[in-house]
C-alpha cells in the first residue's frame, strides 16, 4: 500500500491510503468463493452454485465486509509503521475505488488526533493526607434508635380527640391536578405520622387537628426535583378521609430486639453497625483522598488535551446539565450563571477530566497495570446480583457488548492506578471526626 501524509497541524494527523485494486480483489474473489461453499441452491449441488450467481446475491454484502477489513487492517499498519496512537476513532473516507467489481485502486482518507506526549511525573514527590475516623458510640446509638424505630408498632387511640404530632393517622387520599385524579396519586389505609417525614411538603403538617371520620381538602406543590417529571412542580389538592388515629408504642433497644432481627443479642447488632459505618468512613476516606491526589495530578499534566475528546467530554457533561436546568435541579451556584459562562466553566472540566483521564492511563501503561480476566468477572457476577433471576441475561449481555464491559473495567483499572500512585506517595494519617470526614469538598472531576 501507499501512503502520503495529508495533515499535521499539532495533534491533528491526515493520510491518503491507496491500496492496489488486485488485492482487493484477491479478498474479494476468496471470499466469494467461501461464501459459495456453503451456499445451497436448488438445482446445484452443495458448493458447486456458479460464482457469478453468488456474486449476484452476496457480492454487495461482501464488498462491503473486505472493504471494512482492508481499511481496518490498512489504517493498523498505518498506526503501528508510524508509532501513531490515535486519541479516538480515526475517521475514516473512501475516495475512490469502493464499488463492486470496481478495477480501480482502492483509495481512502484517514484523518484522526494523536494522543500527546505524557509525561510521568514524579510520584514520589505527592503528599497526601489520609482522613481517620474512629466509630462512636453515639453513631451506634443513633443507628439503633432508627432500626428500633422501624421496628415499632401503633396502639389505637380510643380517646375522641384531634390528630396530634406524633401521632399516626391511617388515612384513604386520593390526589387531584386540576381537579383530575393522577395516576399513582390515590392509595388506601395509608398510615401518616404527623409532623413525620416520607411525604410530600406539607402533606403530614396539613393533617393535625384531624379525627377518625373527618374529611378534608389539602393542597401541595411537588418539589421542582420531583422524581416522577410529570408531577415536578406542580400544585395538587388530596382528598383526605381520616379512618384511625393511633400513637407508636415505644420498641425497647435490648437483647429481644435483636432476636426479632434474626440476631443472638444485642452486642451483635453493635458489632454489625459498627462494621458497616467503619466500611462507610473507609469509603469516604478514600473518597477524600482520591480528591487530593487528583488535585495535585491535575496541576501536573503540562500536556495538550485533544480537542476531540475534551469535546465528547464535554458534551456528555451539557447534556446532563441542560437535563437539570430543565428539571429545576442546578447547583444554586450554576443557577444565575448564563450560558456561555456555564458552557466556559464545564468546558474547563471536561478538559481537566480528559487530561487526568489520560495521565492514569499513561501511568498504568508504563507500570503493566491491567484488568484481570477474574477482576473483570467479579464485577459482571456483582452487577449480575442486582437483577435477580436475570443473572444469565446479564452474562451474555456484557459477553456480547465490549462497550458495556469497558463501562466496568474503566473503574477498576482507575482505582487500581489510585492504589498503584499511592503506595509511591507520601501519605500521611490524621484523625478527624466523622463530621468533618464527612465534609465533601466540591467536585471537579
Amino acid at each position: 500500500m501507499q501512503v502520503t501524509e495529508t495533515l499535521s497541524d499539532g495533534l491533528k494527523r491526515g493520510f491518503t491510503v491507496t491500496v492496489p485494486a488486485q488485492e482487493i480483489e484477491s479478498k474479494r474473489s476468496a471470499r466469494l468463493k467461501e461464501v459459495g461453499q456453503s451456499m445451497k441452491l436448488p438445482g446445484f449441488r452443495p458448493g458447486k452454485v456458479p460464482l457469478s450467481i453468488v456474486k449476484q446475491r452476496f457480492g454487495t454484502e461482501v464488498q462491503g465486509e473486505i472493504l471494512e477489513q482492508v481499511v481496518g487492517d490498512a489504517t493498523r499498519k498505518l498506526l503501528d509503521e508510524r508509532g501513531l496512537r490515535p486519541a479516538m476513532q480515526p475517521k475514516v473516507d473512501i475516495v475512490s475505488g469502493g464499488e463492486p467489481d470496481s478495477k480501480s485502486d482502492l483509495e481512502f482518507k484517514v484523518e484522526f488526533e494523536v494522543l500527546p506526549e505524557i509525561p510521568v511525573p514524579d510520584l514520589s514527590s505527592l503528599s497526601l493526607t489520609r482522613l481517620k475516623s474512629a466509630v462512636n458510640a453515639e453513631t451506634v446509638d443513633k443507628a439503633l434508635k432508627e432500626i428500633a424505630g422501624r421496628q415499632r408498632e401503633f396502639e389505637t387511640i380510643t380517646e375522641d380527640r384531634p390528630a396530634a404530632k406524633g401521632d399516626v393517622l391511617t388515612v384513604d387520599f386520593v390526589g387531584k391536578i386540576d381537579g383530575v385524579a393522577f395516576d399513582g396519586g390515590s392509595a388506601d389505609d395509608v398510615n401518616v405520622e404527623i409532623g413525620g417525614a416520607g411525604f410530600i411538603p406539607g402533606f403530614a403538617e396539613q393533617l393535625e387537628g384531624m379525627k377518625a371520620g373527618d374529611e378534608k381538602v389539602i393542597t401541595v406543590t411537588f418539589p421542582a426535583d420531583y422524581q416522577a417529571e410529570n408531577l415536578a412542580g406542580k400544585e395538587a389538592t388530596f382528598d383526605i378521609k381520616g379512618k384511625a388515629l393511633k400513637r407508636p408504642v415505644e420498641v425497647k433497644i435490648d437483647d429481644e430486639l435483636a432476636k426479632k432481627l434474626g440476631f443472638e443479642g444485642l452486642d451483635q447488632v453493635r458489632e454489625l453497625i459498627t462494621k458497616q459505618v467503619e466500611q462507610e468512613y473507609e469509603q469516604l476516606s478514600r473518597l477524600r483522598l482520591k480528591r487530593d491526589l487528583l488535585d495535585q495530578l491535575a496541576e501536573k499534566t503540562a500536556f495538550e488535551a485533544p480537542p476531540g475528546m475534551v469535546d465528547a467530554e464535554f458534551a456528555q457533561i451539557w447534556n446532563r446539565i441542560e437535563e437539570d436546568r430543565k428539571a429545576g435541579r442546578l447547583d444554586d451556584e450554576d443557577k444565575d450563571k448564563d450560558e456561555e459562562t456555564l458552557r466556559a466553566d464545564y468546558r474547563k472540566i471536561a478538559e481537566r477530566r480528559v487530561k487526568l483521564g489520560l495521565l492514569l492511563a499513561e501511568i498504568g501503561r508504563v507500570n503493566n497495570i491491567t484488568v484481570t480476566q477474574d477482576e473483570m468477572l467479579q464485577a459482571i457476577r456483582a452487577e449480575a446480583m442486582r437483577y435477580p433471576g436475570q443473572e444469565q441475561a446479564v452474562f451474555e449481555f456484557f459477553g456480547k457488548n465490549p462497550q458495556a464491559a469497558d463501562s466496568l473495567r474503566g473503574p477498576i483499572f482507575e482505582n487500581k492506578v489510585i492504589d498503584y500512585i499511592v503506595e509511591l506517595a507520601k501519605v500521611e494519617d490524621k484523625e478527624v471526626t466523622p463530621e468533618e470526614l464527612a465534609e465533601m469538598p466540591e467536585a471537579t472531576v
